[in-house]
């Protein structure tokens, strides 16, 4: 029997209705995917590249703030945050230029934290930092990176109710640890540099009914030393001293010599993704071990190479997820990895990760 008008009406309806429903379910299912990929973190040194950043992939970015009458008052010896430089732009130095930076975060939607990450600061300061904290609330920012408890706690006793991102500048951690800083509000762990993914997987399964975010170093800026014993300023008028050469014995000269001439081949190169430090290779492990955001250090970078390393890091999310995420794809992804981000280059050696210690 021909089917009636009527009846090709409703057929040809349900099949819209079906078509929408999979369209509908396709976009949910793009979204969840987009929420569960980890996040990429950058450093911010001026508001002239928050949108270049943006553009680039960058999800979240971070950044300093130091009101000039802070400078003017303690100078770069009692700093807010762990970049006392002057010469050039690693943070922002004026309440227009966030208030600048806060219009367009609007128009972008891409969230800045600002680092206020010192480990420790004098009695007075604390009042002044809670006022700073609270005019950059009024315009907007609501999470910053710290490393100092004190700080935290009076923030809290204050009734400021920030986001607060625990800083790697904090030092060594343990499941308990984790646990304290969760009774503080802490929304979000940033692990320090010196933690195998191993240990960093532990302690997130030991805690993951607490909902927290998790941060790992990506990207640049590995140091031989734990940030949280760091007693060294990085500002203009002194060199680092993680970067002083110095000599031990016979052997230990001869190493030397070996790494400062590795580090001048590296330093030639115009531009090589993670030279100063690199965890691509560990993405895979990274993700399955919890984390929820990588952070790609480069506040006073040249804007450039920033740029590069941001979508560097982005192409390399993008073959972990073409990989389906999995720990056994690990040789295949490394092997794309090698021809979509160093093109058959060797890479700089300098892991961010033992990869003997991955899990």
């Amino acid at each position: 029997m021909e089917p009636s008008c009527g009846q090709s009406i409703v057929k040809c309806e349900k099949q819209k209705d079906d078509g929408r429903m999979e369209t509908q379910k396709r976009k949910q299912n793009e979204k969840e995917k987009a929420e569960r990929r980890m996040k990429i973190v950058a450093g911010l040194g001026s508001v002239d590249e928050y949108i270049p950043y943006v553009q680039a992939g960058a999800d979240e970015l971070f950044c300093g703030y130091v009101p000039y009458n802070w400078t003017k008052k303690y100078g770069t010896v009692l700093p807010l945050n762990r970049r006392e430089v002057l010469a050039y732009n690693v943070q922002l130095g004026s309440f227009s230029e966030l208030e600048i930076l806060s219009a367009m975060i609007r128009k972008y939607r891409k969230p800045v934290h600002i680092a206020m990450n010192s480990l420790y600061y004098i009695p007075e300061q604390y009042e002044e930092i809670a006022d700073i904290v609270k005019q950059c609330m009024k315009i907007g920012f609501d999470s910053f990176i710290l490393a100092d408890p004190a700080l935290i706690l009076y923030l809290r006793q204050k009734g400021i109710s920030c986001k607060i991102h625990l800083s790697g500048e904090v030092g060594e951690m343990n499941r308990e640890a984790i646990k304290v800083f969760r009774e503080m509000g802490i929304g979000r762990i940033i692990f320090h540099r010196k933690n195998t993914v191993a240990l960093m997987r532990q302690m997130i399964e030991a805690v993951n009914a607490e909902k927290l975010e998790f941060e790992a170093f990506a990207l640049n800026e590995l140091c031989q030393f734990t940030g949280a014993f760091c007693n060294s300023l990085h500002c203009d008028e002194m060199g680092y001293l993680c970067r002083t050469i110095y000599w031990g014995d016979a052997e230990m000269e001869e190493r030397m010599e070996q790494v400062i001439k590795r580090t001048l081949e590296i330093e030639e190169q115009q531009y090589l993704c993670g030279k100063s430090g690199c965890a691509l290779c560990a993405l895979p492990q990274l993700e399955a071990a919890g984390i929820t955001h990588l952070k790609l250090v480069g506040r006073g970078n040249y804007v450039e190479d920033m740029i590069r390393d941001i979508r560097n890091l982005k192409a390399a999310l993008g073959v972990l997820e073409e990989n389906q995420r999995e720990e056994k794809e690990t040789g295949r992804y490394i092997d794309q990895l090698n021809k979509k981000i160093f093109d058959g280059q060797p890479c700089g050696k300098n892991c961010i990760y033992n990869p003997g210690q991955f899990l």
